[in-house]
C-alpha cells in the first residue's frame, strides 16, 4: 500500500512538473521607440497561437490511459475454492491448483469460494502460484468433492 501511495505521489509530482513546461506564450508589452537601428517590436496581429493547453490535455489523456492499462495488466482476479489449510485454491474458470501466498493476512479458510485480486506468477519448480493482494468477495462455501477433483 505504501509502495503504491510513493508511485502515485510521484506520477502526479512529475505530470505537475512537467505541466509547466505547456504554458501558453503571451505577448509582451510593446517596445516604446528609441535611438538605434532596431526597429520597434509589433507582435503579431491575431497574437500567438497557443496549442498548450490541447497538447497538455493529450499529455494527459495519454497517461490516464496508460496508467488503466498499467493497473489492468499487474492485478488478476481469481475466482475458486480454498483448500488445503487455505494455502491453495482452484480456479473456477481453468480447474487449476494455485498454491497462494497470502501477503496481506487476508483470512481464507478451507471450503470458501472466493474472488480474490492478486498476481499470477509461477515459482521455481514452476507451480501456479497466486499472491493474493484483497480479498475481494465472499461467494459462499463450496463442496469438498469439488476441491478433490482438481488436477494437482
Amino acid at each position: 500500500m505504501l509502495r503504491d501511495f510513493l508511485r502515485t505521489t510521484i506520477a502526479t509530482a512529475l505530470v505537475a512538473g512537467f505541466s509547466c513546461l505547456a504554458a501558453a506564450q503571451y505577448t509582451p508589452p510593446p517596445m516604446p521607440p528609441g535611438p538605434g537601428p532596431n526597429p520597434p517590436y509589433i507582435p503579431p496581429s491575431g497574437g500567438y497561437g497557443s496549442k498548450g493547453p490541447a497538447i497538455a490535455g493529450a499529455a494527459g489523456g495519454a497517461a490516464a490511459i496508460g496508467g488503466f492499462l498499467y493497473w489492468r495488466h499487474t492485478h488478476a482476479k481469481l475466482e475458486g475454492c480454498v483448500a488445503g489449510d487455505g494455502d491453495k485454491l482452484v480456479g473456477d474458470k481453468d480447474k487449476q491448483t494455485y498454491s497462494l501466498t497470502n501477503k496481506q493476512s487476508e483470512a481464507l479458510k478451507p471450503g470458501e469460494r472466493v474472488e480474490i485480486i492478486g498476481k499470477k506468477s509461477k515459482n521455481e519448480a514452476g507451480e501456479l502460484t497466486f499472491e493474493v493482494r484483497k480479498k475481494n468477495k465472499d461467494l459462499g462455501s463450496c463442496t469438498v468433492a469439488s476441491i478433490d477433483k482438481s488436477p494437482q
